[in-house]
């Protein structure tokens, strides 16, 4: 079964410089991979108009999707549009829709439509808007070239509630495929004790994602969570084969315990 490859591509120059953290690019990227969807890059860029469409251009070139996050406002610096524009190649135009969803936010809190307020409006030519239950800017979908672009806006709060709609409008191309993740806890073991034992595991499920991370010291206080991330037609069949796995896996280390 085809899964789908994304790549995410976050905006901000506050990203750059550690002002904010990037709590975006994780969520995003956990609801894609429960979606069956197989994300391959994370990508940070700044404000800046070529550096953005570069990355977009890429991005379209090497994904099914693609995924930005940031850069919608009504600011000077908010160029994600125009920018997804010239990586596209093609006119940056006031959305008929898009209007409506700013004329409205704004017409119930009182405000007039200036414009910066309408600068948000403008998406590449083609796009569909997608709806912000939170803030004033639109995002977009767009589909270019076997490519589905979203463009989301930075804010998480707004993010979080447009995704869920971005991923609506991608259901026609996911896979159907659920994906489940089990974990669990191993103490007194160091990491590179338990790899072997890792390994031995993970060749028990070839639609299976084994992956350890340390939390205490490797010798002194070794605590290691295992994640075991599994793939299959429905969830109770991924959710089986991840509690196999890390039911052997539990095996083999009672048994390097007792030898």
């Amino acid at each position: 079964m085809y899964r789908p490859h994304a790549w995410i591509v976050n905006i901000g120059n506050e990203l750059l410089i550690g002002r904010i953290a990037n709590t975006n690019a994780a969520v995003i990227a956990r609801e894609l991979t429960l979606m069956g969807v197989i994300v391959k890059r994370i990508v940070v860029v700044g404000d800046y108009l070529d550096d953005i469409a570069t990355t977009v251009r890429e991005a379209v070139g090497s994904a099914d999707i693609v995924v930005t996050t940031g850069g919608l406002g009504p600011t000077d610096d908010d160029i994600t549009m125009e920018a997804v524009a010239a990586a596209i190649n093609t006119p940056l135009v006031l959305n008929k829709a898009a209007l409506e969803m700013i004329e409205a936010f704004y017409r119930k809190r009182g405000l007039q439509l200036t414009r910066e307020r309408l600068k948000m409006a403008y998406l590449p030519l083609g796009a569909e808007p997608i709806p912000n239950p939170v803030g004033a800017a639109p995002g977009a979908y767009i589909n270019y070239s076997g490519s589905h672009i979203v463009v989301l806006p930075g804010v998480p709060s707004e993010m979080e509630a447009m995704l869920k709609i971005a991923l609506n409008r991608l259901a026609h191309i996911l896979p159907e495929l659920c994906v489940a993740e089990e974990g669990i806890t191993i103490e007194g073991i160091p990491e590179s004790s338990l790899a072997p034992l890792l390994r031995r595991a993970s060749k028990l499920c070839s639609d299976c994602y084994i992956k350890s991370h340390p939390k205490g010291h490797e010798v002194e206080n070794p605590i290691i969570d295992v994640k075991v991330t599994a793939s299959a037609p429905d969830c109770d069949t991924a959710r089986s084969k991840a509690l196999a796995v890390l039911d052997y896996l539990k095996k083999l280390i009672q048994g390097e315990n007792s030898a």
